[in-house]
């Protein structure tokens, strides 16, 4: 047994997935499922696309590669804009790409008609958030490039939220959405089939809005892989929150003080780490630092407390002395599954 993994349940996976899936499908909307904080799996692939899925998204041109290597012949979504030194791969691998650079759609483009293909659309508005997306008076002029370009489809509009300010997804803003794709329906005569309202954070508006006009996709990735909605990590009702589990061999564990002794500076990390002296507990050390996972961003179990952690060590208090080669188990946040997932340290089992 491998000491340091990450253990994922691909059937609790799934179970998340066919859920979300169904209640979706309720409101008239379609789900994306996110690929990219199991760097398209092609196992997950296979699991999401059983789920009733629409498509994959995936921001990195290489796993939607893997994927289709692997024989994954689903609609694939490239959620970042395309790096223009990789507009072939593009072309050759993704159904559609988000876009919002007409420099980048018309390399798309020319691409596109040197491969004898038509390469799908998305283009993204901006909303409030302030990462990716025209702002919202160059949309009509940036469908207007698109659709004068000949190997260019525009089939969908979407928006992002909450990615980088957290800002939520709101009747107010879902409705300018809905408003910009009529008027742009209405100005150039055409039909916007896919209007993808945003990500995991989207789910409790989309599910509880008397409203959703003209929102039909959602992109899911947290709410899927973990069961949780991103803007408070709070549980989804009926999904499970533990398919992902990290485990970390322990290799000390020493009854020592709390408080350091001598003049400190900053940490390896640039910190200064703040001191609170409780006297002398039982500190354990696993093999496991920052360098294989957010160790902010992992939940430990009962009696374990995570203290800090360097590159290569995870401090934590135990409640009694552990032995070398003991294991314990903590449940990843998105951020931590991500960076666990990335590490070539962390064995993955499914």
């Amino acid at each position: 047994m491998t000491g340091l993994r990450l253990e994922i349940d691909l059937e609790k996976i799934g179970h998340n997935a066919a859920t979300l899936v169904e209640r979706a499908a309720q409101r008239g909307v379609s789900i994306t499922a996110v690929t990219k904080a199991m760097l398209g799996s092609p196992e997950l692939a296979g699991v999401l696309g059983a789920a009733g899925v629409s498509a994959l998204g995936d921001s990195r041109i290489e796993n939607i590669e893997r994927m289709r290597a692997a024989g994954i012949e689903q609609p694939m979504l490239l959620l970042r804009s395309p790096v223009l030194s990789q507009i072939g791969r593009v072309v050759e691998s993704a159904t559609m790409s988000v876009n919002s650079e007409t420099e980048v759609l018309s390399a798309l483009d020319s691409a596109a008609r040197s491969a004898g293909r038509v390469h799908d659309v998305m283009l993204m508005v901006e909303l409030g958030d302030l990462r990716e997306g025209v702002m919202p008076d160059q949309l009509n002029e940036t469908v207007r490039h698109v659709i004068g370009l000949p190997s260019l489809r525009l089939r969908g509009i979407g928006a992002n939220l909450a990615c980088r300010f957290g800002v939520e997804p709101s009747s107010e803003n879902m409705g300018d959405l809905s408003a910009m794709v009529e008027s742009v329906e209405t100005t150039f005569g055409i039909e916007i089939a896919i209007v993808s309202g945003g990500n995991s954070a989207n789910l409790d508006w989309a599910l509880d809005s008397s409203d959703l006009g003209r929102i039909n996709n959602l992109r899911l990735g947290e709410s899927v892989l973990l069961g949780r909605e991103p803007l408070r990590r709070r549980a989804i009702s009926g999904l499970h929150t533990d398919a992902f589990v990290l485990v970390a061999e322990v290799i000390e564990s020493n009854r020592k003080p709390t408080a350091p002794w001598g003049r400190a500076a900053q940490n390896s990390f640039g910190e200064t780490p703040k001191t609170d002296d409780r006297g002398d507990i039982w500190q354990t050390i696993l093999a496991v630092g920052r360098q294989d996972t957010d160790t902010a961003d992992l939940s430990a179990p009962e009696g374990v407390d995570v203290l800090s952690a360097s590159s290569d060590h995870l401090i934590v208090q135990t409640r009694e002395r552990m032995t070398p080669g003991d294991e314990i188990s903590f449940e990843p946040g998105y951020s931590a599954l991500l960076r666990s997932m990335t590490s070539p340290f962390v064995t993955k089992r499914l």
